[in-house]
């Protein structure tokens, strides 16, 4: 009786012993897996972060780029209106002084004779009826010079919301960047607790699968020769005890 509660003993820890294993090995590998999956998230997460850190700075290159561009455009800008204003003003007295000299009749005959073709061509204007080609001369360069000045402010203009519409889109890049590679780095410092507490979870089940093996070891070597011989044992020991019991039916009989 003995050996067979021995036996029953041996199966059952033996058994329990293969279902643990079986589970620990199991949890090694989803552990396993888990474990590079995070560092492959980590690693991918790290590319993202330089691609977008590297992207913050050339798009805080273009805008400093762009700033500088718009500077030097800005003070051509200045350059030419003011350039315009004051040949418009020097222009104006001096059409004024012609006209009222003119007017007056003091120097028709002078002025007729400056209606020869100037060194410069300038474009065609039109000659008022009665009045002196140099006077339509100096208007025509004062309108031109005005269209001059309306182009140019009208570039300026253009150039200038351009310029802020580029900065304004490029803070905007910039802040979701940023606000990207935060949430990243959050992501990186999560995933590296994660995969920190596999690792020890990957660790402490290998110990437990070595001490499971110690165990099955044991198990084995207390309960190989009983399994092993089991059958064997009790086909004999059942007829050792059918021998007695017909020895014992044949001493009763002779005792009658």
């Amino acid at each position: 009786a003995e050996e067979v509660k021995f036996k029953a003993y041996c199966n059952k820890e033996l058994d329990e012993n293969e279902k643990s294993v079986y589970d620990k090995t199991e949890l090694k590998k989803d552990l396993g897996t888990k474990i590079a999956q995070l560092q492959s998230l980590i690693e991918h997460l790290t590319q993202e972060i330089a691609d977008a850190s590297s992207q913050i700075s050339t798009t805080e290159v273009e805008i400093k780029t762009a700033s500088q561009s718009r500077e030097a455009e800005n003070k051509e800008f200045q350059s030419v209106v003011a350039d315009q204003r004051a040949t418009q003003a020097i222009l104006n007295k001096a059409l004024m002084k012609l006209k009222d000299f003119y007017h007056k009749n003091i120097g028709k005959a002078v002025l007729a004779q400056t209606s020869q073709t100037p060194p410069v061509q300038f474009n065609d204007y039109k000659n008022n009826a009665g009045s002196s080609p140099v006077i339509g001369l100096i208007e025509q360069i004062i309108g031109d010079s005005k269209v001059l000045e309306a182009e140019t402010t009208a570039g300026e203009t253009q150039a200038q919301a351009d310029y802020e519409h580029l900065v304004k889109d490029g803070n905007l890049l910039i802040k979701d960047l940023q606000a990207a590679v935060a949430s990243k780095m959050k992501a990186i410092a999560a995933a590296d607790g994660d995969k920190a507490q596999a690792t020890t979870d990957h660790s402490n089940t290998v110990g437990e699968l070595e001490s499971l093996a110690q165990t099955e070891a044991d198990l084995h070597a207390e309960c190989d020769f009983v399994l092993k011989n089991f059958d064997v044992r009790q086909k004999a020991r059942l007829q050792e005890i059918e021998s007695i019991q017909a020895a014992k039916g044949i001493l009763s009989g002779a005792g009658r």
